[in-house]
């Protein structure tokens, strides 16, 4: 992937998250990424998977749970896949209201 582009990051115990990747490298434990503007895919509805949702965005954005953004160096490890988000599914996600308990 490319410094700068938009990602859907899935780890192995953290979850998932959708930001600008800042960077990526390997380490003993796997791969280790640093994104800006990440926010935490809680929950979601209205895709199947997370690829339908990093390439669609979700079809219902009003049931999805979404926490708010971590606006720089969100530092995720052992990453188990790496997806590129389209600018239509980027913007679908960022239209889904901040959630928070």
């Amino acid at each position: 992937m490319k410094k700068g582009q938009d990602v859907m990051v899935r780890s192995y115990a953290a979850g998932v998250f959708a930001g600008t990747l800042v960077s990526e490298k390997d380490t003993p434990t796997g791969k280790t990424v640093v994104l800006d503007n990440s926010r935490r895919i809680w929950r979601w509805e209205g895709s199947a998977t997370l690829s339908q949702l990093a390439v669609e965005g979700t079809k219902k954005p009003q049931n999805c749970k979404f926490p708010c953004a971590i606006p720089k160096g969100h530092q995720i490890e052992r990453v188990e896949e790496m997806i590129p988000i389209t600018q239509e599914a980027r913007k679908s996600i960022d239209s889904v209201q901040v959630w928070s308990a």
